[in-house]
């Protein structure tokens, strides 16, 4: 046994401290514990965000990775001159929502460009989404340590994966989720109906979910017998919130844009784009034999995928069994019975997401009702988790020290607690959060600023990945690109694949005649390159879109038989750009080629 007398009138009364702040409930915002902790909380979401904001404004050619699809466009807000008839820019802004649209355009009217603002906008919407989850924590268990714990895994949870920084619309899902549980649970009415509509102008799928939440507290279970709702409130916002919902939604099924509907389930079954590529998954990867694959872990129609999640989420799954034992865990007494919104969250989820599955795609994808929702849950059932484990280990470590401890007991509360840190920590570390959300640097700044100062209307034609930094770092359109290859909507994807197939035949052919009709075609007015790799098997073996065509082989016969392509002889005379990797050819020059042999 070890002597622990010396220590124990400093240990004892700092470790009662700690487990009374563990077990006495306020929502004072005047307590200094309220205070200490919901100012940690912030602090932990601006030190996240801080550290995100950092990497974005690292280098001028810095851009998160969806912001190069979804935000790229938004440069018209400054220059409506920009992307003139550009068909992958009318597209993506024919998808964003109403309100993301008027957001960023509101942002754009006091000189704020767009894509400045995207490297901003996670912090603040970080920022947002801490409030509200310290709030709606302490609503199920108003002890302010938990506010402190949930909103610690959030922020683990929010800024190791891409949906927040990515600035895009399931970046705004965070915030207003929280917001919407926050004022459900106070009862709220007027807040939660906004909180409804703006789900509706930002990413229209959890309305849907708001809606069904709302439907299913209509019902109490009581003795296992399901009846109606005792409460008024739930039958109000049920009935204000369908009305809302309505309201949103219904100008999205009434109004379609120029590429018309979603495609239909029988089309995509039909098409290799929606098939693993390669046996990885692709862009448009959605069907899979492996039924395991496709009804669990696949991106879109997994059950269970909901990205990456901090080792302490996982204590969630812990919180159903803590519950039962009060006696081990005694302020499980103290938690609120709305505890079973978390219920109702999952249940609402469930119900959608097989719904999307019966009638794909017309909800969308099916994983668009879980994967949020089944993480905000994680999150909240992890708080309170470690709280009643870390509660029932203070209460055993006091009486340790009133009784003295012995080596195994020492060994496991020191690594108990080293264990613990390592959990909080690890997260925090750069080389963790960072790689994961996804920022890209581009590579050719010579060519973007080449590219800056030509014409607004110039057309880039390349099969390079350059071409998905072009759009956003240099403001010229590209013909097609890895990024923009969406095949959702026939209209759409027709022209994209129809402009990639007479690329990837253009770019390697041996007719200088092909070529140059390819770019009077399409008003091609310059050609991009990766080097002398260009023309070489590895590097056609290896693009997905040459695969995506099916033209590999042909290509590589054409290798095999002695024929040089085109495009590989007019680098020297008609490259206007030279880096040490790409070459930029000037289109005019490859059309005077004829006149210049005659």
């Amino acid at each position: 046994m070890f002597k622990t007398q010396s220590f124990k009138p400093f240990l004892k009364p700092v470790f009662t401290a700690f487990h009374q702040s563990l077990t006495t409930p306020t929502l004072s915002r005047y307590n200094p514990h309220f205070r200490w902790c919901f100012i940690l909380s912030l602090l932990i979401a601006f030190f996240y965000g801080f550290l995100s904001m950092q990497q974005a404004f690292n280098s001028e050619y810095v851009i998160q990775d969806d912001a190069r699809q979804h935000v790229f466009w938004m440069q018209r807000f400054l220059d409506s001159e920009l992307f003139p008839q550009d068909l992958i820019a009318n597209y993506l802004e024919s998808l964003a929502p109403w309100g993301y649209k008027v957001f960023y355009k509101i942002i754009a009217f006091f000189g704020i460009n767009p894509l400045i603002a995207s490297k901003i906008l996670p912090l603040i919407l970080g920022l947002i989404t801490t409030v509200y989850c310290f709030a709606v924590s302490l609503q199920l268990l108003p002890i302010p340590a938990v506010g402190l714990i949930t909103t610690l895994i959030l922020n683990q949870a929010l800024w190791i994966e891409d949906d927040l920084v990515s600035a895009t619309p399931r970046a705004f899902v965070y915030p207003i989720f929280l917001a919407f549980l926050y004022y459900l649970l106070r009862q709220s009415l007027f807040p939660l109906l906004i909180l409804i509509a703006l789900s509706g102008l930002f990413y229209p799928q959890i309305t849907l979910l708001f809606l069904g939440i709302l439907t299913l507290r209509l019902f109490d279970f009581h003795n296992n017998k399901i009846k109606l709702s005792s409460q008024k409130f739930n039958r109000l916002a049920w009935l204000a919130g369908g009305i809302v919902t309505v309201l949103i939604l219904l100008p999205y099924k009434l109004n379609t844009t120029e590429f018309g509907e979603m495609i239909t389930l029988a089309e995509a079954k039909l098409r290799p784009e929606f098939y693993p590529l390669d046996g990885l998954f692709g862009r448009a990867f959605f069907f899979h034999d492996n039924p395991f694959i496709y009804w669990l872990v696949a991106p879109q129609t997994g059950l269970l995928f909901i990205g990456l999640i901090p080792p302490l989420a996982l204590f969630g799954f812990a919180l159903p069994f803590l519950l039962k034992q009060t006696q081990r865990f005694p302020i499980a007494k103290q938690i609120d019975s709305e505890i079973k919104l978390l219920g109702q969250i999952l249940l609402a989820s469930l119900g959608l997401y097989f719904l999307a599955h019966a009638v794909l795609f017309q909800l969308y994808f099916p994983t668009r009702y879980t994967y949020h929702s089944f993480k905000i849950v994680l999150i909240f059932a992890a708080g309170l988790a470690v709280i009643l484990i870390l509660e029932a280990q203070i209460r055993a470590l006091i009486q340790l020290i009133e009784n003295g401890f012995n080596r195994y007991q020492l060994t496991f509360f020191s690594l108990t607690f080293g264990l613990g840190m390592l959990l909080i920590i690890v997260p925090f570390l750069p080389g963790v959060t960072l790689p994961n959300q996804l920022y890209r640097t581009g590579k050719e700044p010579l060519i973007y600023e080449f590219l800056q100062k030509q014409p607004k209307e110039t057309l880039v034609a390349t099969l390079s990945e350059e071409a998905d930094f072009i759009p956003t770092l240099a403001q010229r359109s590209t013909l097609i690109a890895l990024e923009y290859d969406y095949p959702y909507h026939t209209q759409y994807y027709t022209q994209f694949y129809q402009r990639l197939l007479d690329l990837v035949n253009a770019q390697y052919s041996s007719d200088l005649s092909e070529v140059q009709d390819f770019i009077r075609k399409y008003g091609v007015d310059f050609w991009l390159l990766d080097g002398e790799s260009t023309f070489k098997a590895e590097y056609i073996s290896t693009r997905v879109l040459i695969r995506q065509v099916e033209l590999v082989e042909p290509i590589l016969d054409s290798i095999k038989q002695g024929q040089v392509f085109v495009l590989s002889t007019l680098v020297e005379g008609c490259a206007v750009v030279r880096s040490e990797h790409r070459q930029l050819l000037d289109a005019e020059c490859i059309l005077q080629q004829g006149q210049n042999r005659l």
